[in-house]
């Protein structure tokens, strides 16, 4: 996972060889920075030259020294107020992911250094374990995932994600899972001996069914296809599912909003969600490149109708509003959603994740003996 020579500079332009296979096309400077360094060609062309051949960007594996375990939040727009993040930074390269802003607080750019600069927390099992040792800890459901991905491809080989889930489940700890990737089968194992208790849910997110779209947009995010099948054997284990239509971008993949629930019902999902695309800071930007490089006969078109749901913005910050936008289209795009999920006898994921089970917590005898002796110190 580690790079070997060539890598992403914040503020370079970055040539068609390196951004192959990833989401973004560039790799700006982040907000933090008070001064940004450009290529300058020396007339002879050999700037140009040097670049036209470079390989593509490798993946960078990097540790992060934890404090915490566990984030909180006080959101109202979330069904949670508190998350783990095995990881930062994504390889599954989703040019709309909200949380490509994060890495500017590393240091990097949330273009292309947010797909192949990953930090890792090898210090998390650990952290947790104490952290749900401690006296006064109350459970309330944890969100896997509530940033970045935890089944992104490194997790096969690092097992961090694994690692928390048999905590938690050691713990009676109720936990929900939310990924687009079908790397969430491994552990069917732990999720299906924890939903028997109704301490796990899964929620699966599936922003198209049109797989060559799905390459353009989260370039190495599992198929649409391999995500409904995990859902299906997710379900057919007796893990609650949902299906996620996130996120929903105006003119490019929200006519296939009812076709992706109706998917997602048919493989099993018993609840369902969708999210209206979000653009907040630097992704603003990076998402205008995208569909200029992508899609020129309708980029003008889609950025329009992202504004007419963003109250002449591209984005929208307040609570209430974030997720689902206002004006007429996005409104629209609510009824569609809430009458799709009516007509399939779904629920709306919200309710699920209240449901789960916390009255089971228990912290592990051998653990509350650990947990004594370390508060001597």
């Amino acid at each position: 996972m580690h790079a070997a020579g060539q890598q992403s500079r914040t503020g370079f332009a970055i040539p068609g060889s390196q951004y192959k296979g990833r989401g973004a096309i560039s790799n700006p400077g982040n907000r933090f920075e008070e001064s940004a360094v450009e290529p300058l060609d020396d007339g002879w062309g050999t700037l140009s030259e040097e670049l036209a051949d470079l390989p593509p960007l490798a993946t960078q594996l990097l540790r992060e020294k934890s404090r915490t375990a566990l984030t909180y939040n006080d959101s109202p727009d979330l069904g949670f107020d508190r998350s783990i993040n095995p990881y930062r930074g994504c390889e599954h390269g989703c040019i709309y992911c909200y949380a490509r802003p994060s890495h500017a607080y590393l240091g990097y750019s949330p273009g292309l250094d947010f797909e192949t600069k990953l930090m890792f927390k090898p210090d998390l099992p650990a952290l947790l374990e104490r952290e749900l040792s401690r006296p006064g800890y109350t459970p309330r459901p944890v969100a896997l995932g509530a940033n970045t991905d935890p089944y992104q491809p490194v997790e096969r080989n690092v097992t961090l994600t694994r690692q928390v889930l048999e905590i938690l489940e050691r713990f009676n700890h109720p936990v929900t899972v939310v990924t687009k990737s079908a790397l969430v089968l491994r552990d069917a194992d732990i999720l299906a001996r924890m939903a028997a208790k109704n301490l796990a849910q899964v929620a699966i997110s599936v922003t198209t069914l049109d797989a060559a779209l799905a390459r353009k947009m989260e370039p190495r995010a599992a198929s649409p296809a391999r995500r409904l099948a995990a859902m299906a054997e997710l379900s057919r284990l007796g893990i609650p599912t949902a299906v996620l239509a996130a996120p929903m971008i105006p003119g490019l993949n929200d006519a296939e909003l009812e076709k992706i629930l109706l998917a997602g019902a048919n493989a099993g999902a018993k609840r369902a969600g969708y999210v209206l695309l979000r653009l907040p800071l630097e992704i603003r930007a990076l998402f205008e490149e995208w569909v200029a490089r992508h899609f020129p006969d309708r980029a003008r078109k889609v950025l329009a109708l992202v504004r007419e749901t963003r109250g002449g913005a591209l984005n929208q910050s307040a609570f209430g509003q974030r997720q689902t936008g206002t004006g007429p289209y996005a409104e629209l795009l609510q009824q569609r959603f809430l009458r799709m999920v009516s007509a399939l006898g779904m629920e709306r994921r919200e309710g699920g994740v209240a449901s789960l089970d916390c009255e089971q917590f228990a912290v592990p005898r051998g653990t509350q003996m650990q947990a004594r002796q370390m508060a001597l110190f």
